[in-house]
């Protein structure tokens, strides 16, 4: 079914079905930012003016381990799991394109109510997410703010991840 769901995903992609039009004028392939070609959002907005301020953040990944650390304010919660070598399996896989669910990440309500507006491609990509919740989100859409100081944020304990699903099925085939 995953397998299915990311095939269509790369058949649109390559298209340009997906990201082209939808209802928006003016908008064709040739001026879409090179490497979005999954979403015509722009991404999220960096609040970084050369501010050297660090943000203390909290991931807890799904074995429960939480991982302390500085973070650049306007910097992603996906690019700070990458620049600080955060020990998620599989995370960010699409590397911010806004082309998967590999960097949901689930937030407490209260944070959650201060994060910025939601983007109708960012829903898209959360209804493929497993472990879904009511405060869930991409960290590749959410940029790190003066506010999140002390902010803990969890990978979801289930994933349903294809290069595991396919070892499963290589094992069975034994």
């Amino acid at each position: 079914m995953l397998a299915q769901r990311i095939a269509k995903l790369l058949r649109l992609g390559t298209s340009g079905h997906a990201a082209v039009g939808r209802g928006r004028p003016g908008l064709t392939a040739g001026n879409l930012e090179l490497g979005r070609c999954f979403s015509d959002s722009p991404k999220p907005e960096s609040t970084d003016q050369g501010s050297a301020d660090k943000v203390r953040l909290h991931f807890i990944n799904r074995d429960g381990e939480k991982y302390s650390v500085s973070a650049k304010e306007g910097e992603s919660l996906l690019e700070v799991v990458i620049n600080q070598n955060i020990n998620i399996d599989g995370f960010g896989a699409c590397e911010g394109t806004l082309a998967c669910s590999t960097c949901h990440l689930i937030f407490e309500k209260a944070a959650f109510q201060q994060l910025g507006e939601i983007t109708d491609d960012e829903l898209d990509m959360l209804d493929l997410a497993y472990g879904l919740t009511d405060t869930s989100r991409l960290g590749c859409q959410v940029c790190v703010k003066k506010w999140m100081d002390g902010l803990t944020v969890q990978v979801p304990t289930d994933v349903s991840d294809i290069r595991r699903e396919l070892e499963v099925e290589k094992q069975t085939k034994q």
